[in-house]
């Protein structure tokens, strides 16, 4: 199973649209996953015309009907009982992975956004994940548009980056 996971779109703005990349990797996933800040509605209507089902949360800057469709944070259940739990804004750098841990202690992994700094941590115990995918479309100090894909295969979910740029 292979997930696109993308976060802080921030769309609609000027001229800017999600790239061609990015659609072409949503369209070819098992399930878009979106952390967050999609904006508009019309954002979300985009990714499920993509095909793939869509799990999404809603973010900080979303618009009231985003707010309306989507929930604060998700749970869900993938192939070989791998379960990932989904939230817009993990809280502070320090104790992040703990505090996510406890939040979702049924998960395997917890995908965020919210700051656009591509993340990815692992537990001393290998046993929980946290992964920030970035984003494609507002980089701010980053180095690249970013986002992020994951693996679910023989009960394990493996994260990696995609550079946009």
């Amino acid at each position: 199973m292979r997930l696109a996971i993308v976060s802080d779109t921030h769309l609609p703005r000027g001229a800017r649209r999600l790239p061609d990349e990015a659609l072409a990797r949503m369209r070819a996933a098992d399930l878009v996953v979106h952390a967050g800040d999609l904006m508009r509605v019309e954002v979300l209507e985009l990714l499920e015309a993509l095909g793939p089902p869509v799990v999404a949360v809603f973010g900080n800057v979303d618009d009231a009907p985003v707010r309306a469709r989507l929930p604060e944070r998700v749970e869900v259940d993938l192939e070989g009982g791998v379960r990932l739990g989904v939230v817009h804004d993990a809280g502070p750098a320090k104790g992040r992975l703990a505090r996510m841990r406890r939040a979702f202690p049924s998960c395997d992994a917890v995908v965020f956004g919210h700051s656009h700094i591509p993340l990815h941590q692992t537990s001393e115990d290998g046993a929980f994940q946290l992964f920030n995918p970035g984003s494609p479309t507002e980089r701010r100090r980053q180095p690249r548009h970013t986002m992020g894909e994951a693996v679910v295969r023989g009960g394990a979910i493996a994260f990696a980056f995609l550079d946009l740029d």
